[in-house]
């Protein structure tokens, strides 16, 4: 493809609560043996783009492990390849990235070594499939200077928390507002966007210069009625992890055999690392209704719509509803759990109980996992 990718990888999110606090949003585990930004990567090497840097920033350890080697996305290649970029002090002004344009702007050197005449920018913190060879010809046949994805929300949708788009008959932006209080139109961005990789660089250096450092208000909103921004209306699924209620639907929606077969039986396929662990086991007497179980998990209990990650431990006579468990938790025996998040890493002592009575509960807990 004649693009080069950048992810945006490195914000944070308060309304992701405990969530966030040890990981970033783009790192989150999804559908049990993925990670967000797995979607992303697996579209940009789908759409044959060679050369993706991946902008880290807010708690990236966890991110940077699952990213340690590129084969698993196909970019362990002499040419092009995968870059993991964060914020480097160099000298008295650095700062640690103030916006999605300043973050760019920091590694715009990524943008000049560049040879290809487009770049594709897109969250690492969206589920979605998207060939974006589709975008990048629908942008050169409008002659656009920038393409938004953009995609229709049904009308139940909170679409205050997203920024909303104004396109005229031929699809050219008109107006857009990030976060509107009161929403005027269901049309919302995707956070992906095609633009010349020159007139890019002109962008961010410009707002760089004059103190500007969001892409979004200072580079789209500012020159909409300047340039000619169209938007790409995308209708397939697409789900951003923006707070706990977006992260645990979202894990939810892959108990629907029609977004499995999706995301996991149709072309292209999401990759992802690879962890070296054993099929889950179902030991003699437990119950397993409508769940998804990642490798490495042992269940003694019962289980009912329900995502379990990987080396999740369930104990005996255990009910585990409506629930996520992350990444190794121990759950000891007689505990009951529904409409609940366990956070990776926990250790919950038997006979708990936890239930999430007015949305969902995350729980947090790290005793004793082995007792003498």
């Amino acid at each position: 493809m004649r693009a080069v990718g950048i992810i945006l990888a490195g914000g944070s999110s308060s309304r992701m609560k405990e969530l966030s606090h040890k990981r970033a949003v783009c790192a989150m585990p999804i559908a049990g043996s993925y990670r967000s930004i797995d979607f992303a990567l697996s579209n940009m090497e789908h759409s044959k783009i060679q050369r993706v840097a991946v902008l880290t920033q807010y708690n990236a350890r966890s991110l940077s492990d699952h990213l340690s080697s590129s084969k698993w996305w196909n970019f362990g290649r002499k040419q092009g390849g995968m870059f993991l970029l964060t914020p480097s002090f160099a000298d008295a002004d650095s700062n640690w990235y103030r916006g999605t344009a300043d973050a760019m702007a920091q590694n715009l050197e990524f943008l000049k070594n560049s040879h290809e005449p487009y770049v594709v920018i897109t969250s690492g913190d969206c589920v979605y499939k998207l060939d974006y060879n589709e975008v990048l010809e629908y942008h050169v046949n409008k002659r656009a200077d920038i393409t938004v994805v953009c995609r229709e929300m049904p009308e139940n949708a909170n679409i205050e928390r997203y920024g909303t788009i104004k396109m005229d008959e031929d699809d050219r932006i008109e107006e857009m507002e990030e976060k509107p209080i009161v929403a005027q139109s269901n049309i919302i961005s995707c956070g992906i966007y095609i633009i010349r990789r020159r007139q890019l660089i002109e962008l961010l250096e410009k707002s760089r210069e004059e103190g500007r450092f969001d892409f979004v208000q200072d580079i789209l909103i500012r020159y909409r009625g300047i340039k000619k921004i169209y938007g790409y209306r995308m209708k397939n699924y697409w789900s951003n992890i923006a707070s706990v209620e977006d992260y645990f639907n979202t894990n939810m929606d892959f108990l629907q055999k029609e977004t499995r077969d999706y995301f996991f039986k149709q072309y292209p396929e999401v990759h992802s690392k690879v962890a070296d662990l054993p099929p889950a086991k179902y030991n003699v007497g437990v119950t397993v209704k409508n769940s998804l179980l990642a490798s490495g998990c042992i269940v003694n209990g019962t289980v009912e719509n329900s995502v379990l990650f990987q080396k999740a431990y369930i104990g005996n006579n255990c009910v585990i509803r409506n629930s996520l468990i992350l990444n190794d938790v121990y759950i000891g025996d007689n505990t009951y759990i529904e409409n609940c998040i366990v956070e990776s890493g926990g250790t919950i002592q038997a006979n708990s109980y936890y239930k999430g009575e007015n949305g969902i509960k995350i729980v947090v807990e790290k005793g004793e996992r082995f007792t003498m």
